[in-house]
């Protein structure tokens, strides 16, 4: 029973900080209800996909795919393409995403055969290895651009002729995803001023009694999240997702019951770069501008952060996690520098105790993973000589 209770704590003691601490931070910030829901709403939008692109290798049992940052600059790649040729718009974010498909699959192979030959360090490995493919993408965008690939419009070159810009404006595709289906929660008192400040007939109303505000929904992004939740859960039921399951349990039984390891393996890391591609994208699309050098940095860091703090561990994630996560870790980016700012006079204290969070949160998750599979191993033997004393008796 106390094993038990210890193995319940341990499993969800993440989450309960965090929902602490917000329950603490936000009668501190002194943000309205309205104001909080819209700002989770844009942010679930904006990183929901990024973070189930991280399921897919847990469930092959490859840890926490660090190495999703490889999508990440295969879709800028794919959007520094459509700004230098002018198409804007739905087309333009699909042609980013067509363009970055073939450039992460490549970057998912090669990561892929890396970590098949770093079998339980796939983690560490992942995470050096986005080092790595950042050299080059940096040798890319900042020498080969506009000297080896041709880039004609200068705008989004350096003024020496080549090299793109740090900052590159994505107006182009800005909340083309986001308000595709222009939707509004509203309370009744407020839907005639949304109106009146926003033009009429432009917006799909949904009125809620007594709520005291208006909140604009990424209806259409958040519909593109829900079709990738079904995906992953019908994925889960294919022969392709149970051989991944299966390897997650047990890479030996499931190499003698006929499965292809290594392939499957690598069929994971490929199909999570991939969606890591897609979901920069969307997540650029949302902010509407694009660090050149910077934007992918924390891309790995922020989802995996999230997703842990969500309940989920290095051995084992849902959709839920995914969810809960990007609430908790994001109400607690929204409310922390306001809380600190009253708390103490200094809003840099929340952008401080971010940074703390997001590293310390993943240094947590696996010293219990840690902590947990030592655990398990000695179980295992309590066991084994508890057999071998009744095979002797």
């Amino acid at each position: 029973m106390i094993r038990k209770l210890i193995d319940l704590i341990a499993g969800n003691a993440v989450p309960a900080i965090f929902i602490l601490i917000s329950a603490f931070a936000i009668p501190l910030s002194g943000f309205s209800a309205s104001y909080l829901i819209q700002e989770l709403l844009t942010r679930i939008g904006r990183n929901s996909f990024l973070i189930l692109s991280l399921l897919i290798p847990i469930m092959a049992g490859m840890g926490l795919n660090f190495g999703m940052v490889l999508g990440a600059m295969a879709g800028q790649i794919g959007l520094l393409f459509i700004y230098d040729w002018g198409v804007v718009g739905i087309p333009g974010m699909v042609l980013a995403c067509l363009i970055g498909t073939p450039i992460a699959i490549v970057l998912g192979v090669f990561c892929g055969a890396v970590l098949n030959r770093a079998k339980g360090r796939e983690m560490v490995t992942s995470y050096i290895l986005g080092f790595f493919i950042n050299g080059v993408y940096q040798l890319v965008v900042l020498y080969l651009m506009g000297w080896i690939i041709p880039i004609t419009n200068p705008t989004l070159l350096l003024s020496r002729g080549y090299g793109v810009r740090n900052a590159v404006s994505l107006s182009g595709i800005r909340g083309v995803l986001d308000n595709l289906i222009p939707t509004v929660i509203s309370g009744p008192a407020q839907t005639s001023q949304f109106l009146s400040i926003n033009g009429s007939g432009a917006f799909m109303i949904l009125q809620i009694p007594f709520f005291d505000g208006a909140v604009r929904i990424p209806l259409a992004t958040l519909l593109v999240i829900a079709l990738f939740c079904i995906f992953i859960v019908w994925f889960r039921k294919t022969k392709l997702g149970q051989d991944m399951r299966a390897i997650g349990q047990s890479q030996s039984v499931s190499d003698s019951a006929g499965i292809a390891v290594n392939r499957t393996r690598i069929i994971a890391i490929v199909i999570s770069t991939v969606l890591a591609c897609y979901g920069q994208i969307i997540y650029l699309q949302n902010m509407g501008t694009l660090n050149t050098y910077n934007s992918h940095d924390q891309a790995g860091m922020f989802s995996i952060a999230a997703l842990l703090i969500g309940g989920a561990s290095v051995s084992r994630a849902s959709i839920a996690n995914v969810f809960v996560g990007v609430i908790l870790f994001h109400l607690m980016f929204i409310v922390a520098p306001m809380a600190g700012k009253n708390l103490i006079g200094e809003a840099q204290i929340g952008e401080y105790f971010r940074v703390f969070v997001s590293y310390g949160i993943i240094a947590i998750a696996l010293v219990l993973h840690a902590w947990k599979r030592n655990r398990e191993r000695e179980a295992s033997r309590r066991s084994l000589r508890g057999g071998n004393k009744g095979g002797n008796a």
